[in-house]
């Protein structure tokens, strides 16, 4: 007799306490046989799911203020005897090993090619204004970070509802202050006007690296954990996961504001 179980883990946002839990058990609990919800890592183990994914988010958005994400494919399990005719985890391990890098650049390619495009047009803008000789390592920063907020503040600006919720993952203060959250994108915003306006730059150094600096602090303990968590470094509208991208894009921001501010002195 065949007893085959099917499991399917999502990974949640916006979950701070055991109250949180329940909720969202209570919430699917009628949509599936079994529910295993946990904070660390934050995420939902669904046994024999009877509902697809859209309605499972709907139960969670409507257990409070909650995200459920996309998974990965469910794991199955069975009480039988291994079946030869599926790949040993070495063979698994191998052709994952393969695909490894193209699956990469298929994760990463909408933030790689934001990035390039904001390098090329702090590059153009310095050409059109004065022809190869007037690009400088200092304003090509200082462009480059003017766009950099601008973009990334737009696409949190989309949803903010979502991005704060998102945000609240794994960011140290958003965690326990969901306010920081709303207000985040505004603040990406500012600095990228001040930036772009070349406004007081000391000041605009020195809050760039206290904002982004806090933030990586987040970013790099989700990482460290293995918290299978969305980055919401681009809103919600492209679904990155948390990983040293986040914390090389954080980072690099603190580092550059930190070589602009030592021009400015």
């Amino acid at each position: 007799m065949t007893d085959l179980k099917h499991t399917t883990t999502y990974a949640l946002t916006g979950l701070h306490c055991g109250a949180c839990v329940n909720k969202v058990t209570q919430a699917l609990a009628p949509l599936a046989a079994g529910v295993e919800v946990s904070l660390q890592p934050m995420q939902v183990t669904l046994t024999d799911p009877t509902a697809d994914f859209q309605a499972l988010k709907l139960a969670v958005e409507s257990a409070g203020k909650y995200v459920l994400m996309p998974h990965s494919e469910p794991v199955q399990l069975s009480n039988m005897a291994p079946d030869p005719s599926v790949r040993s985890p070495k063979a698994a391990s191998n052709i994952a090993d393969e695909n490894s890098a193209s699956s990469w650049l298929a994760t990463y390619s909408p933030l790689l090619l934001i990035l390039a495009y904001i390098l090329g047009t702090s590059l153009l803008v310095q050409i059109g204004m004065g022809g190869m000789a007037g690009v400088t390592t200092a304003d090509t920063m200082r462009y480059f970070m003017a766009g950099f907020f601008l973009v990334f503040s737009f696409f949190k600006l989309l949803d903010i509802g979502a991005f704060a919720n998102a945000y609240s993952a794994y960011d140290l203060l958003a965690r326990r202050w969901h306010g920081w959250g709303m207000l985040y994108p505004f603040v990406e915003l500012a600095l990228g006007v001040a930036y772009l306006a070349h406004f007081n730059p000391l000041l605009t150094h020195w809050v760039t690296i206290i904002v982004m600096g806090f933030s990586a602090m987040g970013v790099i303990r989700a990482v460290a954990s293995k918290t299978q968590i969305q980055c919401a470094c681009l809103g919600t509208v492209f679904k990155l996961p948390m990983s040293t991208v986040t914390i090389v894009e954080d980072v690099g921001m603190v580092a550059m504001a930190a070589v602009m501010l030592v021009f400015s002195l």
